[in-house]
């Protein structure tokens, strides 16, 4: 696959306004300000994709983007604190109707900050995700901020916070270093692999 081919679709603020799902999707998921308009950057090697914001919370949308057969779904940062009740409802209702919705989604990347101990709703999801039975990978995003033996002591730390860690597929993730671009690259190529397998059958 060439990742530079990605390009933007679309992105909707309610979850009404989704039309009905076309092909396969990955969906990148995770807390405000975790990161993921910046992997989704580095992964398609692209500066400007997905737009970057320092401010958490901007995300607000679900952002639609597209490589040969394979949709990309970035999904609303969930968790900051300083939005309205209404408007975390409506990101609420964005994420759980996406997720509960008749869509091929065969991937989700759940994003979470190796600096620290996963948060509450970082643990819903990851509970979430085990409870319903789909596929996903924990990508610990900013891996570059750490030092080794801090990296280290956050990684046995993980073992006891996340549920069934050791079960999970985790990818640590550094914009700067660009470690963990080449394996998310893999997992997407063989899910794209597979959907090529799929229809030839």
């Amino acid at each position: 696959m060439n990742f530079n081919n990605a390009e933007f679709l679309t992105s909707y603020g309610k979850f009404s306004q989704l039309p009905p799902a076309k092909g396969v999707e990955i969906a990148f998921a995770g807390r405000s300000n975790v990161g993921k308009s910046t992997l989704i950057n580095k992964l398609f090697g692209r500066k400007s994709l997905a737009r970057v914001s320092s401010v958490p919370g901007k995300t607000a949308t679900i952002n639609f983007y597209k490589l040969e057969n394979i949709n990309f779904v970035d999904l609303p940062g969930y968790g900051y604190a300083k939005v309205s009740k209404s408007e975390k409802e409506r990101w609420a209702d964005l994420i759980e109707g996406y997720f509960s919705s008749e869509r091929d989604i065969r991937l989700v990347f759940l994003l979470v900050d190796m600096r620290h101990t996963p948060s509450a709703d970082d643990l819903h999801m990851i509970n979430y995700l085990i409870e319903t039975e789909r596929p996903f990978a924990i990508v610990l995003t900013k891996a570059d901020k750490l030092k080794k033996n801090e990296r280290e002591t956050r990684m046995s730390a993980f073992a006891d916070e996340i549920p069934h860690f050791n079960d999970i597929h985790v990818i640590p993730f550094s914009s700067q270093t660009f470690e963990g671009v080449d394996v998310l690259r893999n997992i997407i190529e063989d899910v794209s692999a597979d959907e090529d397998a799929a229809e030839t059958d």
